[in-house]
């Protein structure tokens, strides 16, 4: 158990890293205005809560960093102080198509969090069209494609090539096959006859037809539960990207929406906010993010789950206190549309 002076400077670490990004030196903590202490003090505290798991210390550098149990104690520490914004943060207008208020729910909870938003609601028959293409050079020779379809699903291809592949011709694709697809029903013939455009040259022509396999995964059809999702592509801005050290294993499990189905029905008798802190998620492929969510419902029965996906490095006060907002305006809404 931590005492209250290791509490506060674990506190401080953890908000220093997320506001910054950068390991933590002792020296920023013992200047801090909180900080009673001298600077010896601080150092021996902190390697002891190095020793006990919490911070851990990179090679690289002199700062700390919070291990996964650091940020769990820090969201523990939240949860009890109730130190939340404001849950009024996600703003809706929900209206009476359940389809409808799904998708406003998670566009307006991932431009909040600035992370990806899951809703589980029941299933709604839509056609569905490509939304967004995604191109990233994970290595020199290896580009990761990732298309994001209207309902919410998730096609990701690694492409190996036998040399290195130009960055711009990586950012040019990315921009051409958004121009070229966006909108377009999902089916690998038309999307294959859209592609071959005569009008390119070879190079160009030759990366298009490599990346084309990616989109024929895509499937039109909904599960018998529906998951919503928006905010993908927020997790592989360069805001985000570089907290993700394993980006493809992500996009791997934002495929799997039965596994994302499945793993969110397992606290839907839950009545509080729910977390998955790294390697606590029960999916193993997202074991390098964070899962923060919230059942909503009926005052006897839960109906599904709004949630965040997002790095460890992710503003845990915030996403807790907009999935908690979430939950409850769904919840409302759903008082005026189900008998109960």
């Amino acid at each position: 158990m931590l005492s209250p002076r290791q509490e506060l400077i674990l506190k401080l670490v953890v908000d220093a890293y997320l506001a910054s990004g950068r390991p933590v030196p002792s020296k920023e903590i013992a200047d801090r205005a909180e900080v009673d202490w001298g600077a010896s003090t601080v150092r021996a505290e902190l390697a002891a809560l190095e020793a006990a798991g919490y911070l851990t210390h990179p090679h690289t550098s002199a700062g700390r960093v919070p291990t996964e149990m650091g940020y769990r104690s820090h969201v523990n520490s939240l949860l009890a102080a109730g130190r939340l914004p404001a849950e009024n943060a996600v703003e809706l207008e929900l209206r009476k198509e359940i389809d409808a208020a799904m998708r406003e729910t998670t566009t307006a909870l991932a431009q909040v969090t600035d992370l990806m938003a899951l809703v589980t609601a029941p299933a709604e028959t839509t056609a569905a069209t490509i939304r967004r293409v995604e191109v990233l050079r994970l290595q020199p020779s290896r580009v990761m494609v990732v298309a994001i379809a209207s309902n919410g699903a998730v096609a990701k291809r690694v492409f190996d090539f036998p040399g290195p592949v130009d960055p711009g011709l990586v950012e040019w694709a990315s921009s051409y096959l958004n121009e070229s697809l966006e909108g377009m029903s999902l089916g690998a013939r038309m999307i294959a006859g859209r592609l071959a455009d005569p009008e390119l040259g070879p190079v160009e022509a030759g990366f298009i037809g490599a990346l084309s396999a990616a989109f024929t995964e895509l499937e039109g059809g909904e599960s018998a539960d529906s998951l919503y999702t928006e905010g993908a592509s927020r997790l592989l801005s360069e805001a985000h990207f570089s907290d993700l050290p394993r980006a493809d294993r992500l996009m791997t499990a934002l495929e799997e929406r039965a596994s994302l189905l499945g793993m969110l029905r397992s606290v839907l008798d839950q009545r509080s906010v729910f977390l998955w802190i790294g390697g606590e998620n029960p999916q193993p492929e997202l074991r390098s993010v964070s899962v923060v969510g919230a059942n909503y419902g009926l005052a006897h029965r839960n109906l599904g789950a709004v949630g965040v996906v997002g790095p460890l490095r992710m503003d845990y006060a915030t996403a807790i206190a907009s999935v908690r907002g979430a939950a409850r305006e769904l919840s409302r809404y759903c008082e005026t549309v189900y008998d109960g």
